[in-house]
Formats: C-alpha cells, sequence, structure tokens
C-alpha cells in the first residue's frame, strides 16, 4: 500500500524577495524524532536561515522547529544548526560558489518527501539591491492588477 503525500510545505518567502536565486539543491537533514513530529506537524519555520560549511560538511542555521508537544526528556533545542546531506560533488560546488564575494546559500522550503524523509531546498543566492526589491513589488502589483481587471 502507498504512502499517503504529505501537505507539509514550509516555504522562506522573505528569501525571494531578499535575494536572487542562481541555482537550487535538494538536501536531506539530520534529525531528531522530535524533530521530525513537529516538522510533520507544521511547526517549523524557514526566516532567516542560512548554509555554511564546517570541516567540509554543510550545516543550516536559524531554522526554528518548535517543542514537540507530547515530547518527554528527549526535546530537541528548537534553533540548534542541523547537518545538511548533499553528495559530495554538490559540496564541492557550493563550496567554491560561496567563496566569490557577495554569494551565500539560503533555505528556501522545507518539505516532506515521497518517502517520509524530510528534506530542505536550499539555494545558491546573490543579494537583491534595493532598486531590484522595488522593481520586484511593482511587478508584483501590476500582475495583481491585471488578475482583478
Amino acid at each position: 500500500m502507498p504512502k499517503a503525500k504529505s501537505k507539509v510545505e514550509i516555504k522562506n518567502k522573505k528569501a525571494s524577495f531578499e535575494y536572487e536565486f542562481l541555482e537550487t539543491f535538494t538536501a536531506g537533514i539530520v534529525l531528531t524524532g522530535t524533530e521530525i513530529k513537529s516538522i510533520r506537524a507544521g511547526k517549523a519555520s524557514l526566516p532567516d536561515s542560512y548554509c555554511y560549511f564546517i570541516a567540509g560538511e554543510l550545516f543550516v542555521k536559524n531554522i526554528h522547529i518548535a517543542d514537540y508537544w507530547w515530547g518527554s526528556f528527549n526535546k530537541h533545542d528548537p534553533k540548534r544548526d542541523r547537518k545538511l546531506l548533499l553528495n559530495k560533488r554538490e559540496l564541492r560546488k557550493l563550496a567554491r560558489a560561496i567563496k566569490e564575494k557577495g554569494l551565500t546559500i539560503v533555505a528556501t522550503r522545507l518539505f516532506i518527501a515521497d518517502n517520509g524523509y524530510a528534506k530542505l531546498n536550499i539555494a545558491l543566492a546573490r543579494g537583491k539591491k534595493e532598486y531590484d526589491k522595488r522593481h520586484a513589488i511593482k511587478e508584483k502589483d501590476m500582475r495583481r492588477d491585471a488578475q482583478y481587471s
């Protein structure tokens, strides 16, 4: 019997406004038992989350996964840094890219895959300038006006 599709999809809307995405990757996350249960309940948020390297391994910082209500002594720290799982080729590519000035790695979407594992979409991104942000707001307003008229 196939597993039911999960509806959990947590997006980082702020990242798409603040950054221009150059390339995206899907990474697995190392989680504890209460963390995955909180994610399945939709109790996570991604604002201001970013990735960094330590000794050739990629970690994500500032993902808030709320405490699981039924958890007892195995409770987790909601803001702890979590290791991301990518293959070596992708890790080397990202490590080379972020050495370039102005590039960073941001978390864009947290979801539950078909196999039941939590996955995180990350993007290699360049920060937008103020005039780029104003242009994005103007385009969004024009699209909204065209839709309703």
